[in-house]
């Protein structure tokens, strides 16, 4: 049965801050936001009787492959994610995992662990991640004189939520293709969101993780990245995925047999030749006419 881990699995140690963090400012040598910034990161308003200046809270930065919550382990802070890439997962008495999500920039994590005061799931580090620490002791005593500040931060927990049961739907729904192109237009909305580009990123998640997450084996993963490749819906080159038809993603429900594919690939490809020669057969009676 699941149980909590040992202390060489716990949430590892803070590290020295990094230079060059997004928003806080040094306070005793460690990064601090106060909360106009945490409410900004959240994209939620500011409970605007509280004075922020006076609330900071304290950054923690973690390493590629670090756990920041371990299942059981007893729960006094939530996480918001201010850099990087994590996954959350389950663990089974046999170790299997199963992801549950992929938290980046601006998302909550720890929620799970409010009902029974302990975690239920793994948080890990995907790449290195900056986090800023919500001690939940200090937040509900400043809800408890700020009610809006407690409504936002309801509000964040229901997104939350609310975004989990989208993905229990869309899993019980969509076939294996459609499952796989809405999580790339998902995570090319979110790389927007951040600022960054949404036709080009690098997958942070393995094949494999992403599988987990959506449901699917590894090879059908490949398979239909592969496919979706072939067809020119995105380039894909390792991690490196390239968005080249964003709209046929969102409605994509199931892709041709693979025939039918490569009929179409070699019509295209005649098609694309006989242009070609047409373009250089017209080029020659010009330079002849001249």
């Amino acid at each position: 049965m699941l149980s909590t881990q040992t202390s060489e699995n716990r949430a590892a140690s803070p590290m020295p801050p990094l230079p060059s963090m997004e928003a806080g400012r040094q306070r005793q040598g460690r990064l601090w936001s106060n909360l106009k910034e945490v409410c900004d990161l959240l994209h939620i308003s500011t409970a605007c009787s509280i004075a922020t200046d006076e609330l900071l809270f304290q950054h923690v930065q973690f390493k590629t492959g670090q756990r920041i919550h371990t299942i059981g382990q007893p729960f006094d802070t939530l996480y918001i994610v201010n850099s990087g890439f994590l996954k959350t997962v389950l663990i089974d008495e046999f170790g299997n995992e199963q992801v549950l999500s992929f938290p980046m920039k601006g998302d909550m994590l720890g929620v799970d662990g409010i009902h029974t005061r302990h975690y239920s799931s793994e948080a890990v580090a995907l790449s290195d991640c900056d986090l800023i620490l919500l001690p939940f002791k200090k937040l509900t005593a400043l809800g408890r004189v700020h009610l809006e500040l407690e409504n936002v931060m309801y509000g964040v927990m229901s997104r939350e939520l609310v975004r989990e049961q989208t993905m229990i739907g869309m899993l019980g729904a969509l076939s294996a293709e459609a499952r796989v192109a809405r999580f790339l237009v998902s995570l090319a909305d979110r790389f927007a969101q951040m600022g960054y580009s949404s036709k080009l990123f690098n997958l942070r998640m393995t094949r494999h993780e992403i599988g987990s997450y959506l449901g699917l084996t590894l090879e059908t993963v490949s398979r239909t990245l592969s496919a979706f490749n072939e067809i020119g819906l995105i380039t894909v080159d390792q991690r490196t995925i390239g968005i080249k038809d964003p709209e046929a993603l969102k409605t994509l429900r199931r892709l041709p047999p693979s025939r039918s594919r490569a009929k179409q690939l070699a019509t295209a490809k005649l098609k694309a030749e006989t242009q070609a020669t047409s373009a250089a057969a017209v080029d020659t009676a010009q330079l002849l006419a001249v």
